[in-house]
């Protein structure tokens, strides 16, 4: 054990000091009922207290506090600060825009060096209202070594409306857990251990939101921070650049949980993660969950061919099919970054369609790294709504895109090289996804360091990587693609209602839209396979319907790129 420690509620520690007669306001890392609690004890005690969110707090005086009755516009005027990007207060009212309606709603920079939201709310009557939504923030280094600006605590009493910072609970934890872990002794030789845990029992509940898929979790958010904050320890440790994607520390693991009250802190090594239980087969075409391990294998079992595999740090296989026949070779992967769900049920599904054409030729690896798939599965079960980033990488800590293929232990890698010797083939479809909601780090800047494009979503899109001279083919390619997605029912109407919320506070996404399918294409010469189209669709935390699509359209995007593939192949010869 390196650490095990509980901390004082700040909200106890609210009530606590506070004096009969005494007013003031605080902004807490806490859910709304615990906040709503705190200040009914406080008025027993004749305090006049409100206490707010001090994680995003402007979405939270909408959904608390102000009244949108009557209101037909709005407008918000956000701070532009310094060690923040300019559109940071932007992307931390996230998912606003879509919660209020029919209501016209305009973000603006502030004019003014306040550090606050200025709101302002037009009524159907033509009088506009102003209010001020405090947004408590401090500036300090971090675990990088970055200078940020992140959201912090406060506290404000009645007779000094400017306050000062408020040392949270939330804070307090995350700190001593990083110190605990950048000051002890891990040796010298990577990876420094098997398992990393990190348990925090924490009472606080996740509040869903009105808008698909979205809800604000304290849990999660401490999750992420921890998780990529001890990779960036490890980062500095070894002298490798922040966001390196070969570090192999191990498997760092936080588990954070809902507590009835207490929050506590475990620090522990433990062995590598075992299987845990998982759900029952499901009817692969209406899958509505991750598949189970096994189904998985069934599935790759069925398929005829060639079987082939390589082996995880922990032993477990990782499994492989070649179909051999007269068409193009196609190399088709997913659950590389084992959270990312929907392309392993996807790559199966188009692997069945393919395997009963006659002259197909295709290999698949629908489970790339599945000592990350198991950790993901185990973490599901308190927390299936979250993320889970601490299963995207494998047992050694890495991404196995960034694994060198010279390396004297690939393991994992080992079943793409195999792939590309027995295949020959020069297209790869390799299955992604990412957050389907609102991805943050809220105690080192709020933005994903390194992941900015990522932290919320903008619907299904393509990323084409092609060797130099081979744009033309990757153009043609990328054309023939887009235009069957076009036709696939739901797919460019869901993209057309998340691209709205992305653009209302992020601004443009930044990718190209081809037959109506944003595209990001570019050279790009570290694979052997001369072309490498990647699909990124938001399923991080999908469920049921919204699975099954998922899963449709990376099955969608694998038979229209192999069918389009054996239109261009001849000419690439």
């Amino acid at each position: 054990m390196l650490l095990e420690r509980t901390f004082e509620r700040t909200l106890d520690r609210l009530v606590a000091a506070a004096v009969p007669g005494q007013a003031f306001e605080a902004w807490t890392f806490d859910d709304r009922e615990s906040r709503a609690e705190a200040e009914r004890r406080l008025a027993e005690k004749g305090v006049t207290a409100r206490i707010r969110s001090a994680y995003k707090p402007l979405l939270h005086a909408f959904l608390e506090e102000i009244d949108l009755a009557g209101v037909t516009a709005i407008g918000i005027g956000y701070p532009v600060r310094p060690h923040t990007p300019e559109n940071r207060f932007r992307l931390e009212a996230y998912p606003l825009a879509a919660l209020v309606g029919d209501r016209e709603i305009r973000f603006f920079p502030s004019t003014d060096e306040s550090p606050d939201y200025s709101v302002m709310l037009t009524g159907s009557d033509g009088r506009v209202r102003h209010c001020r939504v405090r947004a408590p923030n401090r500036v300090h280094v971090d675990v990088a070594g970055e200078t940020n600006l992140s959201p912090t605590g406060w506290y404000a009493s009645g007779a000094d409306d400017t306050g000062e910072r408020l040392e949270t609970d939330y804070e307090m934890l995350f700190e001593a857990a990083v110190a605990a872990i950048s000051e002890h002794d891990w040796g010298a030789a990577e990876p420094f251990f098997e398992e990393l845990n990190i348990r925090v029992e924490l009472p606080c509940a996740d509040a869903v939101l009105a808008h698909p898929g979205e809800t604000v979790s304290l849990k999660e958010a401490l999750h992420e921070e921890l998780y990529f904050s001890l990779l960036e320890v490890f980062q500095r440790k070894t002298g490798r650049p922040i966001g390196d994607r070969g570090l192999r520390p191990g498997q760092i693991v936080p588990e954070v949980v809902a507590s009835d009250g207490r929050i506590v802190l475990r620090i522990e090594t433990r062995a590598l993660s075992g299987d845990v239980e998982e759900c029952a087969f499901q009817p692969l075409d209406a899958a509505r969950e991750p598949l189970a391990t096994a189904q998985v294998a069934a599935e790759l079992d069925g398929l005829g061919g060639g079987a082939f595999q390589a082996r995880s740090r922990s032993g477990r296989r990782v499994r492989a099919c070649h179909v051999t026949g007269s068409d193009a070779a196609v190399m088709i992967s997913a659950g590389q970054h084992a959270n990312e769900t929907t392309g392993v049920v996807g790559a199966l599904r188009a692997a069945r369609r393919l395997a009963a054409r006659q002259g197909a030729h295709f290999t698949v690896s629908p489970l790339e790294n599945p000592d990350g798939y198991a950790l993901h599965q185990r973490l599901r079960r308190d927390n299936p709504h979250h993320m889970h980033h601490a299963a995207r990488y494998t047992a050694f800590g890495d991404d196995l895109e960034y694994r060198p293929r010279d390396a004297g232990d690939l393991n994992e890698t080992e079943i793409r090289l195999t792939a590309e010797r027995l295949s020959g083939a020069r297209l790869h479809v390799n299955l992604h996804g990412y957050p389907a909601h609102e991805w943050t780090r809220p105690l080192s800047g709020y933005v994903p360091r390194a992941h900015e494009m990522w932290t919320v979503p903008k619907g299904f899109f393509l990323i084409m990587r092609y060797h130099e001279g081979w744009s033309e083919p990757a153009e043609a390619l990328l054309d023939k693609v887009t235009r069957r997605l076009g036709e696939v029912p739901g797919l460019l109407q869901n993209n057309a209602r998340w691209i709205d919320v992305f653009e209302a506070h992020a601004g443009d996404t930044g990718l190209r839209l081809v037959n109506g399918i944003p595209c990001l294409a570019d050279v790009d010469d570290r694979h052997a396979v001369p072309l490498t189209l990647i699909t990124e669709y938001p399923d991080e935390t999908i469920y049921d319907a919204a699975f099954v699509a998922g899963h449709t359209a990376q099955m969608e995007t694998v038979l229209a790129a192999y069918d389009a593939w054996q239109e261009i192949a001849p000419a690439c010869a």
